[in-house]
């Protein structure tokens, strides 16, 4: 007597000619070309195409018996619809129970993209359609930016998917790309009871609505040798990491375990892990928990004008830090005008740091303290 089918999708692609074919790995029972299959976490249905094996190439079979891995040409048009992870059954015969472990991908980092001509909007729409076919995690939705006018707010499952995401648009559709300072998804409890979901910091509702923040937590693995405990002790410190334990694997490496806000250790973490252990350390997170916290908006004022796509969610105790790196950044980007223009950072419209961009022009009255107003003048219509 056989047991009824079960199948886990470990990999799938998009085929221009087969539609999407998945790898799987036949657990019990068996996969014929003729039969009816059926998706567990969707229930949707599919008549396969082709079932096959890999030896190397792609090569068609009969059937695949259980202990098998092979593919699967499904003729569906969507990546989404054949998730990794999920279990193909019968759908004559279905399985009571599908294989555990299986999770819907979530999106945990998100960004704005925007072309940096505008006239390539069209054309970074149907590049997402058609990376989407080929990856089922990405999502992404229409956003406009008084700054940097229309683009798209997309999700990634984290910083190297978010990285890939940018290269293969800029590669494989030779488009040239703007990308927002990534942010992760906030959970704003507002005065009235509702709660927001909010990825975006322009999107978040004004300080006087609002009654708690609460944000992503991770559960942070860190691998090293011994002699780099203190510098990453300090670095997850400073990043507002909570210390849980330190595991000895050998007599040389450690793992140190932390709980760390998602949105700390989105920038330049990783980077700062690899330059203080010169390149020996790695790091594993894993999603833990919503935590409330002392956050706010910060905004940039460039010239007087906030910039609504430099905006960004700080702890407040971090304002003063991170406004001032931010405007110190952009004084070094920032073309220089024919007068002085002031970058400012500011919360609930108080401005906590302040730089300069220099104007392009010498300034002749420097030198002119008081005095008759035809010499000024004739400095001015000199330059």
């Amino acid at each position: 007597d056989e047991l009824p089918l079960r199948a886990l999708i470990f990999d799938s692609h998009y085929d221009s000619y087969k539609g999407v074919v998945s790898y799987v790995r036949v657990v019990d029972g068996v996969i014929r070309a003729d039969m009816e299959l059926q998706l567990m976490s969707t229930g949707g249905q599919l008549a396969p195409l082709e079932v096959g094996v890999f030896a190397p190439d792609m090569r068609p079979v009969a059937e695949l018996r259980a202990g098998d891995v092979g593919y699967l040409a499904t003729g569906l048009k969507n990546v989404r619809e054949c998730r990794v992870g999920d279990t193909v059954t019968s759908a004559a015969e279905p399985s009571s129970e599908a294989l555990p472990g299986f999770q819907p991908a979530k999106p945990m980092v998100f960004a704005g993209l925007y072309p940096v001509d505008n006239a390539d909007y069209v054309e970074l729409r149907e590049s997402l359609e058609k990376l989407q076919l080929n990856d089922g995690s990405l999502v992404y939705e229409p956003e406009s930016s008084v700054a940097l006018n229309m683009g798209f707010r997309c999700g990634f499952l984290g910083l190297l998917h978010m990285e890939i995401v940018q290269e293969r648009l800029e590669r494989e559709y030779g488009l040239d790309l703007l990308a927002t300072s990534p942010s992760v998804e906030y959970q704003i409890l507002r005065n009235d009871g509702e709660v927001l979901t909010v990825d975006n910091p322009a999107a978040m509702p004004s300080p006087d609505q609002i009654a708690e923040i609460n944000e992503p937590w991770m559960h942070l693995s860190l691998y090293t040798p011994k002699e780099y405990i203190g510098p990453l002790m300090e670095l997850c410190t400073t990043r507002r990491g909570q210390y849980d334990r330190m595991e000895y694997l050998d007599p040389r490496r450690v793992v140190l375990y932390y709980y760390i806000p998602l949105s700390e250790i989105l920038v330049d973490f990783h980077d700062q892990i690899k330059s203080r252990t010169r390149g020996y350390a790695s790091m594993d997170y894993t999603f833990q928990e919503y935590r409330p916290g002392n956050l706010i908006r910060m905004d940039v004022l460039v010239n007087g004008e906030p910039v609504d796509a430099l905006s960004i969610i700080v702890h407040e105790d971090q304002s003063y830090t991170k406004g001032s790196a931010l405007v110190r950044k952009l004084k070094q980007v920032l073309p220089s005008q024919q007068f002085v223009v002031p970058v400012q950072a500011a919360v609930f419209g108080r401005v906590v740091a302040r730089a300069n961009v220099p104007a392009v022009r010498k300034d002749v009255l420097a030198k002119c303290y008081g005095g008759d107003i035809t010499r000024k003048r004739k400095l001015l219509e000199k330059q």
